[in-house]
């Protein structure tokens, strides 16, 4: 039998590649943001009053007049042109997870026809792209194109270096001509703002006399696949879903428990140091990479930020992850479940807030009981989840993260708050009306004198818990690694701006009343914690003892898919949330529920097109192949008076007849129309065709391990997750 190559040849080629070597580059002193022009290379450039204006714009939101932009402009634009840049473009954020930029030239001519380079102050704060093409939820019809982007001052502009040249890239918010935002980015600046003075409101009353604005910060785990593009160019289903849509489970997978924090591939250490050398250029702080739980999975770190900047940072990460595989032969995969089997890929995005005066207000320090400030942030946290964990689960929906939520390494679709030991004490004598001492972790005893003793933290940590305090910061653990963190950002800013209006209302009716401090704190906390408390979770969140008591006796909601999830975001409680807070107008929100129910319903019909035309194209030529294989074997055996076991050619048989019965299926399910509702269709997506691709899918893995390996066409999952 004659056999489909590609395969072997893929193998072949990746194991016998030249390793690819980075030169050594200057050291991170010299080497740091030098591609930023942040505000170190403001002071240098600029005046001193245009310097004093932006550092205000950015330090505290201070509105930046015409003149002060000409003047940046025109030292933004000799800063780009003297790094070899000769576009400039500003980059924004739509309703997708991904980045937009259109590029324009600093070039025009004088009427003697010489070319000169220009750029000013209205070219920099305005730009103009077209804004029908953009996922907008009905806010813009194709025959009212115009939007806008606007530069936002408080994260800083960059020089994105690719093989084709330099551009000068400034961060930008997007916005229709009516004013409505289509991006990400203006709902998480008005977030902060709302955080920012619902906040002051709660430290004043605590007797704060100088506060400075707070700000959320935000460092985000991102974790990843390679593939070597050999393998990943044969396959569809990663090229045009991000997932594999059909593969048996290899022998070995990550039972072992040997990947997790491993060495390093050589040819992954190379892609991850010149990753970083890039990062550090751009001033992303990248500050841990390892292997991560399932083979060929990795993890890179980045240290926290201002929530603003993190969120562009990590978009550039996104794009950088993904182009710098290309340079050293790897694919990058993003997606949420690549692989079935074994563990996913998540963002967890560490959260915080805080000011240069107050310090970080989710730091409970030595003596938690004690820190007024930390116990009241702390309760909003609380207070937020409980209420708020349907719109929690809506801003983490999407088909691909659908396949991770709930498993073994992702925590459940219920949302409850993890606080550890020590604070959950707290917060229960609180409830029970006192304020008692706090435990501290203790010092470790090892029984090794050689080894150093060292303070324990006060809690442990639970993997299982979707929003878990970690020690100064809550690590929202449900989101998708292919996310944009602005989603979950806004939503945490948004319920932690309005629990502090409410706190702020609370707390100055108990000290209007004559109660000291600290009694109307814990009086407000009781309340908070007799209302919401049921939020608080130390145990396991995979459990089914939990699943059944979280919903039976806590009230809280278990919502498995994205369909279940996204009616969250046109329920009464979540528009009047932001509505209140003005982070988005009922329109905004209604447009975003549109929209991120579009892509739901696109991703799973692109992904049944796929399990259709790869079933049909490649898997059952390959069975028929085989089969035919066999049959030509057993008459010729036969002609020898030779009897062979035809039980393979059954199960091939019977397999690929029942795979192509449930292709059927699957494509009359793809033709059913007239949905009485978005709900509906989505519902539809979730329950009818993805059920069948599973069914498609259970019966081609049946095939894979029973035809023979040289005829089969697609690269397998031992293949790609372990030859690197």
């Amino acid at each position: 039998m004659s056999g489909n190559l590609s395969r072997e040849e893929a193998v072949h080629q990746i194991t016998n590649r030249e390793a690819t070597v980075v030169t050594k580059t200057d050291s991170l002193g010299k080497i740091w943001a030098s591609d930023v022009f942040n505000l170190a290379r403001m002071e240098w450039a600029l005046s001193k009053n245009a310097f004093k204006a932006v550092k205000k714009t950015v330090e505290t939101g201070e509105p930046l007049d015409a003149a002060t932009a000409d003047v940046v402009a025109a030292a933004m634009k000799e800063w780009a042109v003297s790094k070899g840049a000769k576009f400039y473009s500003h980059i924004f954020y739509p309703l997708t997870n991904a980045s937009a930029e259109k590029h324009d030239g600093f070039i025009v001519t004088d009427p003697q026809g010489n070319a000169i380079t220009e750029f000013s102050g209205s070219l920099l704060i305005k730009g103009e792209p077209d804004g029908s093409s953009f996922p907008n939820g009905s806010i813009r019809m194709t025959n009212a194109a115009r939007g806008y982007t606007a530069w936002d001052p408080t994260s800083p502009a960059y020089i994105m270096e690719t093989p084709n040249g330099a551009t000068l890239t400034i961060p930008s918010v997007f916005m229709s001509w009516t004013g409505e935002s289509l991006d990400k980015k203006i709902p998480l600046l008005r977030s902060n703002d709302a955080m920012n003075k619902a906040g002051q409101k709660v430290l004043s009353l605590m007797g704060e006399t100088e506060i400075a604005p707070l700000n959320s910060s935000c460092g985000a785990e991102q974790e990843y696949f390679l593939v070597d593009s050999n393998f990943a160019n044969s396959r569809p289903d990663l090229l045009l879903a991000g997932r594999t849509l059909f593969g048996a489970a290899s022998a070995k997978g990550q039972e072992f428990d040997d990947h997790y924090f491993g060495a390093i591939p050589e040819r992954v250490q190379v892609y991850m140091q010149d990753l970083e050398d890039k990062l550090y250029r751009l001033g992303i702080p990248a500050k841990t990479h390892h292997n991560e739980v399932a083979p060929g999975q990795f993890e890179i770190a980045p240290y926290f930020e201002a929530a603003n900047v993190a969120a562009d940072h990590q978009q550039m990460l996104m794009t950088l992850l993904k182009t710098t595989a290309k340079k050293h032969g790897f694919v990058c995969l993003l997606h949420e479940k690549p692989f079935a089997g074994i563990n996913g890929s998540g963002k967890h995005v560490n959260w915080s807030v805080g000011n240069s005066t107050q310090g970080n207000l989710l730091d409970p320090g030595s003596t938690p009981h004690d820190n007024l400030n930390f116990l009241l942030f702390c309760g909003a946290v609380i207070r937020g989840v409980h209420l708020h964990g349907p719109l929690l689960r809506a801003v983490i929906a999407s088909a691909s993260n659908d396949h991770r939520l709930g498993a073994n390494e992702a925590p459940p679709a219920i949302l409850s708050v993890y606080l550890g030991d020590q604070l959950e004490k707290v917060f229960e004598d609180i409830k029970d009306g006192k304020l008692s001492g706090s435990e501290a972790g203790g010092l470790t005893d090892m029984g090794l004198t050689q080894i150093l003793d060292f303070e324990r933290d006060p809690g442990d940590r639970n993997r299982t818990s979707p929003f878990a305090f970690t020690g100064n910061r809550f690590e929202f653990r449900a989101v998708g690694s292919s996310q944009s963190v602005s989603g979950p950002l806004v939503a945490m800013n948004t319920m932690l701006a309005d629990s502090l209006n409410w706190i702020a209302d609370k707390l100055e009716t108990e000290l209007s009343s004559g109660k000291d401090q600290t009694a109307a704190v814990i009086a407000v906390l009781q309340t908070l914690m007799n209302e919401h408390g049921n939020a608080v979770f130390g145990g396991d969140g995979y459990s089914s003892e939990w699943h059944e008591m979280a919903v039976k006796e806590r009230g809280l909601k278990n919502i498995p898919t994205t369909a279940d999830a996204l009616p969250a975001l046109q329920e009464d409680s979540v528009k009047k949330l932001f509505e209140s807070t003005g982070v988005l107008s009922p329109i905004e929100l209604e447009s975003r529920y549109e929209v991120y129910a579009e892509q739901y319903i696109l991703s799973i019909e692109v992904e049944a097109k796929l399990v259709i035309e790869m079933a049909k194209s490649s898997i059952y030529p390959a069975a028929l192949h085989y089969m035919t294989g066999l049959a030509d074997a057993n008459a010729s055996m036969a002609s020898m008076d030779i009897e062979l076991d035809n039980s393979v050619a059954k199960t091939v048989a019977a397999a690929s007849n029942a795979m192509m019965a449930a292709v059927a299926k699957l494509s009359t399910a793809m033709e059913k129309e007239g949905f009485a509702s978005t709900e509906e269709h989505m519902q539809h997506c979730a329950n009818d065709v993805r059920s069948l691709m599973d069914e498609v899918r259970s019966h081609a893995d049946v095939l894979e391990a029973e035809v023979a390996d040289e005829l089969w066409p697609l690269p397998k999952y031992r293949e790609m997750l372990f030859i690197k």
